[in-house]
């Protein structure tokens, strides 16, 4: 029994011991929680800004016939890429041959009457020497050699006529580009009146065209007359399945007109398309970029906070315990925030667990990995 009572104090004492000891664990335990920190950081983050646009076409024409016939030949494959210069389609052109060589006749014949009207003036010239005819003779076979070279005139001038309308029945492309959809086919009737027989689209290079609004445009422009931000921007675009095209964009063309209604400014960029990535019409996202570096503090917009009072982020000094500092972001940009006031290089900020912590407390911080 006095065994029993022994072995029943010992217990009591360990089971007491270890239920003393456990609240202490727990406050050891509350007081270090774990939070993930990163150090303030200067890194070239130059200024951007995002913009909707529209890829359009430099250069879009329907083609149209502008002589009349009927279609003998269709001379390309819709949707292929075709040169400048290449044979779209073939009016007949039997009757337009025909004109000309008819032309040809009468300018002939004209050629002979002028021959006949310049005998007959030098013949006249001779005669009134000797009194045998009149004046009005004379002047009657001059006026009929100027005729005669005014008639040619006006042939020569119907044959070139009717040679442009021979060459208006080769229908040809007037620069390269990518063939649409054919509306007509071989056999059709075609003429001036018709609507368009096909589309070509030149898509390289391309144009993006996106609209800036005045009050950011007025203020970029002045601070670039201070000197604060360079005249020049890359320009970048987001395809719509949220791939970013390859190549960088060259601002080409700012309108000096203001848009009625949406207060904005047309922009104009030009993009290499060697690959026709880009197709007329697409709604792009567009983003510029200063092209001087610009090197500034920044921190993982992640760690900043917001109360009544502004920003703020949770700093972990050497002893590991927390401080909560007030600062001023100038911006934010590529999920980093830029620190105009309040931080200094290599300070570490806590950007996961802020919510464990408050000031005072002591942390057991780790270094953020990854991006």
């Amino acid at each position: 029994m006095r065994g029993s009572r022994t072995l029943a104090v010992v217990l009591s004492s360990t089971l007491l011991a270890a239920l003393s000891m456990a609240p202490e664990r727990a406050r050891a335990q509350q007081a270090a929680p774990a939070v993930v920190v990163a150090p303030a950081t200067i890194m070239d983050l130059r200024e951007s800004a995002d913009f909707t646009g529209k890829v359009v076409a430099i250069q879009k024409v329907g083609i149209r016939a502008r002589v009349s016939g009927f279609l003998e030949d269709v001379n390309f494959k819709e949707g292929d890429k075709v040169p400048a210069g290449a044979l779209l389609y073939q009016v007949e052109d039997g009757a337009y041959r025909a004109a000309i060589q008819e032309i040809q006749g009468s300018i002939e014949a004209a050629e002979a009457t002028r021959e006949l009207a310049v005998l007959e003036r030098d013949r006249a010239k001779q005669l009134i020497s000797s009194n045998t005819i009149s004046q009005a003779e004379v002047d009657e076979a001059n006026a009929q050699v100027k005729k005669s070279e005014a008639d040619i005139l006006r042939l020569e001038g119907s044959k070139q006529n009717a040679e442009l309308n021979l060459s208006y029945t080769k229908i040809i492309a007037p620069f390269e580009g990518v063939a649409g959809l054919s509306s007509v086919d071989v056999g059709a009737l075609v003429g001036p009146d018709s609507d368009a027989l096909v589309t070509i689209t030149r898509l390289d290079p391309i144009y993006v065209e996106f609209p800036v609004a005045t009050a950011i445009f007025l203020e970029y422009r002045q601070r670039a007359l201070r000197g604060e931000v360079s005249r020049d921007a890359n320009v970048q675009i987001l395809l719509p399945d949220g791939t970013t095209y390859p190549d960088k964009g060259t601002i080409n063309f700012v309108s000096s007109e203001v848009a009625q209604g949406t207060d904005t400014i047309t922009v104009r960029a030009e993009f290499p398309n060697p690959d026709a990535l880009l197709l007329d019409g697409t709604l792009v996202r567009v983003t510029l970029e200063q092209t001087d570096k610009q090197e500034v503090l920044a921190v993982p917009q992640q760690a900043i906070q917001r109360d009544q009072q502004g920003a703020f982020v949770m700093v972990v000094g050497a002893d590991s315990k927390v401080e909560l500092r007030r600062l001023d972001v100038a911006r934010t940009t590529r999920g980093q925030a830029v620190i105009a006031k309040g931080l200094k290089e290599g300070e570490q900020v806590i950007t996961d667990g802020v919510g464990k912590v408050r000031p005072g407390m002591t942390v057991d911080a780790a270094a953020a990995t990854g991006g």
